[in-house]
């Protein structure tokens, strides 16, 4: 019996050490591209490359390269370059570029670009967007 319990406590720590760390996980055209971690580090390839702090800074290298405010205003150097919407609406200088959807697809131009697993509110939305605009190279564009 003392096995049995043994076996099952190990198997569910195994089970949940996988998935600790990783709080999203952004995946374009269906391949596994970027991930953000519980701590705000943001990994792309499984190297860290950046982080995503709670007031929504973003930094590259320890520096900041710009911000996702709570209101969903995106700033690059202090400049107001765009906006994410309540609805996941992302936007550059008014125009709509894509969307997060509340269930985490990720939409550009209106099509299917992706999906965030584990997206599941504003803040999440935040960070993500934070990874498509300062660290994707085209997805601001």
């Amino acid at each position: 019996m003392h096995s049995l319990i043994a076996m099952a406590l190990l198997a569910t720590t195994l089970t949940t050490t996988d998935t600790l760390g990783t709080d999203i996980e952004i995946r374009q055209g269906g391949s596994s591209w970027a991930s953000i971690d519980d701590d705000g580090t943001i990994r792309i390839g499984g190297s860290s490359v950046g982080k995503f702090e709670s007031d929504g800074t973003v930094r590259k290298s320890g520096s900041s390269i710009g911000k996702v405010e709570s209101d969903g205003t995106i700033r690059e150097a202090g400049s107001s370059v765009g906006k994410l919407e309540s609805d996941g609406t992302i936007r550059k200088s008014g125009s709509s570029l894509g969307k997060i959807e509340s269930g985490g697809t990720i939409r550009k131009g209106g099509s299917w670009w992706g999906s965030a697993n584990g997206c599941n509110d504003h803040d999440d939305r935040r960070a993500v967007a934070a990874v498509l605009v300062f660290f994707h190279d085209g997805y601001f564009e």
